[in-house]
């Protein structure tokens, strides 16, 4: 799965129209941002690619080391838009580095943890960091350019999350293969540190904060409309998730793969969901972003069906990787487009709760995965992806108010 969770896709296009018409020195800010993003989306979901080395290294069972992804996704879930209630009101830049030095520390704390309980502490502390660097980083990159430009400028940065799926993530798992996960989680805190100087050194402190009162989130979460929508993609993570966290033991255990084919799966996924990123471009302007959604669904079903039923080869994985990543990176820009225009004039804090719901549905299927697979097995981790989606599709039927829209009304 390409964790590119929530709209590169559009704001990719206006990169390509309008970046030449960045000043250089904001140029050179964006990529600094779009870097924190790199490495804090590679740091964050390195555990995926990693659940073999680490569970060997600590000893551990593979569930135990997938709850280290619940504990990250649980916990950014709820720090995300607390944190903005509290230190919402600093500057943008304060936050992010704010973000960027306990991210780093948490990942060293990780690699030098002696035990199982540090490992969880750390991921903890690690997805406290992180809900201070997503969610904010958008925001600071728009102010740093006029409105004409703030599309480019998004793209820029979100670029670093798409180049975390396709590279990061698989990189990570090399090295923790190669050298071992302490080695792996060293590099990431260093990684960070460098970062924060870049941004010290190189992004504007310009941006000023903006404090989110308590009552714009519980607004949002006891409407029928917006609850429900959030719902939808809490119930996808899920259902991803709850197969995906466990996509290392399942090629080692039942394609009979090396760990260095774990890493090309994960290159596949990535450049799969850059595809479905691009499809998205185009098909948003035909199709409704319920409709985008519902498809996304139906190809996710119909590829764990197929991952069900195809011989245990390495070929045929590959093919299923495929078809996931692209339907996967169908849902998260087609969720934030539909969030928006849901919520137009309290976008910013509505999208922060969609990326909360994510996060914490991916935390959720992870501990399903985790409970599930030593009991049951592959297919049972396959039929509880498939009873989550289910439960996707429900909620978003209830959100459309029993009437999925596919086709853009051209009034």
């Amino acid at each position: 799965m390409s964790t590119t969770p929530l709209g590169a896709d559009r704001l990719a296009s206006a990169h390509n129209d309008n970046d030449m018409r960045i000043e250089p020195r904001t140029a050179l800010a964006l990529r600094t941002l779009s870097l924190a993003y790199f490495v804090q989306a590679t740091g964050a979901l390195s555990v995926v690619g990693a659940l073999e080395p680490i569970s060997r290294t600590w000893h551990l069972h593979d569930s135990q080391s997938a709850y280290l992804i619940s504990v990250f996704g649980i916990t950014f879930a709820i720090a995300a838009p607390l944190l903005q209630v509290l230190l919402g009101h600093l500057r943008r830049r304060s936050q992010v580095l704010l973000g960027v030095s306990v991210f780093s520390a948490s990942a060293l704390l990780f690699a030098v943890a002696p035990n199982y309980a540090l490992l969880l502490a750390a991921r903890l502390i690690m997805g406290l960091g992180a809900a201070l660097i997503a969610p904010v980083l958008g925001a600071l990159a728009s102010s740093l350019v006029e409105r004409r430009h703030q599309g480019s400028a998004i793209a820029m940065v979100v670029l670093g999350l798409s180049v975390a799926s396709m590279v990061g993530i698989p990189v990570s798992s090399w090295i923790a293969q190669t050298w071992g996960p302490r080695a792996l989680y060293v590099i990431v805190a260093v990684a960070g540190v460098a970062t924060a100087a870049l941004i010290a050194r190189f992004v504007p402190n310009t941006s000023l904060g903006e404090r989110v009162p308590l009552t714009s989130i519980r607004s949002l979460l006891v409407r029928r409309d917006t609850i429900s929508a959030f719902l939808v993609v809490f119930f996808i993570g899920a259902g991803v998730y709850a197969t995906y966290a466990f996509i290392a033991p399942i090629i080692r255990d039942v394609f009979h793969a090396g760990p260095h084919l774990i890493s090309v799966s994960l290159v596949v996924l990535g450049v799969a969901g850059v595809t479905g990123n691009l499809f998205v471009t185009r098909a948003a302007r035909r199709y409704s972003a319920e409709g985008m959604l519902a498809i996304a669904m139906c190809l996710l079903a119909l590829d764990l069906l197929l991952l069900w039923v195809v011989p245990a080869r390495m070929g045929w994985l590959f093919v299923v990787l495929t078809l996931w990543a692209f339907a996967t990176d169908i849902v998260w820009p087609s969720q934030q487009r539909r969030i928006v225009e849901l919520t137009p004039d309290v976008r910013g804090i509505a999208l922060a709760l969609t990326a909360s719901f994510v996060y914490s549905g991916m935390g959720f299927g992870s501990a399903v995965a985790g409970w599930v697979y030593p009991v049951h097995g592959f297919v049972g981790l396959l039929i509880s992806s498939l009873v989550l989606l289910g439960i996707s599709a429900v909620t978003l039927w209830i959100s459309s108010g029993g009437r999925i829209r596919f086709r853009v009304d051209h009034a």
